[in-house]
């Protein structure tokens, strides 16, 4: 019988040894997460914690098991391989009947099962338990960023008049729950932030409950994980958890009933072409809010970004820009174009005094000149902001008049 040539063996030897451990490189590079904003294997609140519990065990089994599944194939393929000399007619004998063993392959399976399910039950209803001192929020989705409605009065409705109203960011105090309701004003989108959660669709007409909660101050990444359209690869979220300090002075910040009269000259002139331009589609407090509840927007989710309080986020554009500088942790500035960071909009944050030389004004000033060319969108459509046609004396004075929605 004609045998394997050696360097044929010897070859799949190699390509097997080489599998091997580009596959083990790939599982150890995974549970190193240093700088990884989109990785679930570094929780940072109990509700990801919480899946976490579940994923590490579940995962030690099924490494186990692949292990000893697969080392029996090898095995058993090497043990039982055609000889030289063997008779190809040769029926090799059957375990069929091994009452024993089919009793043992079938018990076990069922048991690690029956383990597995009792630990996703119990994470599932810790998921989806309420507490006392939540605070509300409702996520609704839109082509493409998220729009986030925070119940403050605690009266059960997001349309209050203490109520806040914000985009692209979400800003939470540290140690507290938020209870989400996610939603859709247009498709399906999905709701994901990592580090504080797993993933929970946002459906137009229904209302499914979530949750979140940060251990430590910091900002947290997400991204939709639903297919949207054009831009769905660009419709991320940020999280920004504070003190619960600073959260009550943000909220007391947000709850503002309108912007600032500007008293810049350039501003003034910008919050005209704002008027003229931005304001068929955009809110701010204290100019069209009243007459935008009167005629929503000609848009297919029926609503844009709110930018009455713009400069206290430190993102825009659906979280794929930076507004300001990022900060990085020896306090010197970052780098505004490096989208794994966060802007930081420092006391603007909370309604100080916004750090204009911070600002990153070229991406704001490029967004204003052609956004379609920044982001895919399609306007035309009532999907997505267009290219407004400014000059470039418009964009500067719109940007002065941006510079003071904090």
């Amino acid at each position: 019988m004609h045998r394997t040539p050696r360097l044929v063996r010897l070859f799949g030897a190699v390509v097997l040894i080489v599998v091997i451990v580009l596959f083990t490189a790939l599982i150890v590079d995974s549970f190193f997460n240093d700088g990884k904003q989109l990785t679930t294997l570094t929780p940072k609140g109990p509700s990801a914690q919480t899946i976490q519990n579940l994923f590490v065990p579940v995962t030690a089994i099924a490494g186990v098991v692949f292990v000893l599944v697969m080392a029996a194939a090898l095995y058993i393929a090497r043990r039982f391989r055609e000889r030289k000399g063997d008779d190809p007619g040769e029926f090799p004998n059957q375990l069929h009947g091994n009452t024993p063993l089919e009793i043992g392959w079938t018990i076990l399976p069922a048991l690690i099962l029956a383990g597995i399910g009792v630990g996703t039950v119990i994470g599932i209803i810790d998921l989806n338990k309420t507490e006392e001192n939540s605070i509300k929020v409702e996520v609704a989705g839109q082509q493409w960023w998220w729009q986030y409605r925070y119940d403050i009065d605690n009266d059960g409705s997001f349309d209050g008049p203490r109520d806040i109203v914000t985009a692209t960011e979400m800003v939470i105090p540290v140690g507290r729950p938020i209870e989400l309701t996610t939603t859709s004003n247009d498709v399906i989108h999905s709701f994901w932030i990592p580090g504080l959660n797993g993933k929970r669709d946002a459906v137009p007409g229904m209302k499914s409950p979530w949750k979140l909660q940060a251990d430590d101050v910091g900002w947290f990444r997400g991204q939709c994980t639903e297919f949207c359209g054009l831009s769905h690869a660009n419709m991320r979220m940020l999280v920004r958890a504070v003190s619960e300090s600073d959260y009550r002075a943000w909220v007391t910040n947000q709850q503002t009933d309108k912007a600032a009269e500007p008293t810049d000259p350039v501003a003034r002139e910008g919050r005209k072409v704002w008027q003229a331009l931005c304001a068929q589609c955009h809110v701010i407090n204290g100019i069209n809010d009243v007459k935008m509840k009167e005629n929503p927007p000609p848009l297919v989710a029926g609503v844009a970004p709110n930018l009455t309080h713009l400069m206290t986020r430190g993102t825009f554009a659906g979280s794929i820009f930076n507004l300001y500088d990022p900060v990085n942790p020896d306090g010197t500035p970052g780098d505004p174009s490096d989208v794994a960071e966060a802007g930081d909009p420092g006391a603007a944050l909370l309604g100080g005094k916004v750090d204009t030389s911070r600002v990153n004004r070229v991406t704001l000033e490029a967004w204003l000149r052609n956004a379609p060319a920044l982001k895919p969108m399609y306007p035309q459509g009532g999907r997505g902001m267009p290219a407004l046609g400014l000059t470039e004396e418009q964009i500067d004075q719109l940007v002065a008049f941006l510079e003071t929605l904090n």
